[in-house]
């Protein structure tokens, strides 16, 4: 993933129980969060007092989600960078609430746009913040999980966290 070019750009690594994350946040919020799998060469940079003050409140939320003390990330300043439709889709995904699923078609709707899921699924791939925007909670129609860009153990770890253990219609969520 792409860096922002701005000079209030800080950098920096957060341990999870999932592996060692990197973060990215300007003076407006967090714009990058990366799972361990995805290798990109990163310069490591300071900025801004602010850009790091977001990126330590990353760090405290994160600590607090994995620890079960935190369900949701309202207060994480954000700023993400993407096309209008990238940003209706992760909004869309900041309402599904702790512990439930949604799948692609019902973000499709949701958006006021039924016909797009496979658009939705490709935003969703490219949600530059994912736990934080919670793209893990979004799953195929038929309750199975599909592709995630932290992996699907990753994502059924996730869940498994959240004590998500029925899909939208019932049935127990299933590996891809």
């Amino acid at each position: 993933m792409k860096l922002p070019q701005d000079t209030s750009l800080a950098t920096a690594f957060i341990d999870t129980p999932v592996g060692k994350m990197r973060a990215a946040a300007t003076d407006r919020g967090l714009c990058v969060l990366l799972f361990p799998n995805k290798e990109t060469a990163w310069p490591k940079k300071e900025g801004s007092a602010k850009a790091r003050r977001h990126l330590a409140e990353t760090r405290k939320a994160l600590a607090d989600y994995f620890a079960g003390t935190r369900k949701e990330f309202s207060d994480i300043a954000l700023d993400m960078q993407g096309t209008d439709f990238q940003r209706s889709v992760w909004s869309a995904l900041l309402t599904i609430p702790f512990g439930e699923t949604r799948s692609y078609g019902d973000i499709a709707r949701q958006i006021g746009n039924p016909k797009a899921v496979r658009a939705v699924g490709l935003a969703n791939g490219q949600n530059p913040v994912p736990v934080i925007v919670p793209c893990h909670r979004v799953i195929g129609a038929n309750g199975k999980l599909t592709g995630f860009g932290g992996g699907i153990e990753t994502k059924q770890w996730l869940l498994a966290h959240e004590d998500t253990k029925k899909s939208l219609n019932g049935e127990m969520l299933l590996p891809l």
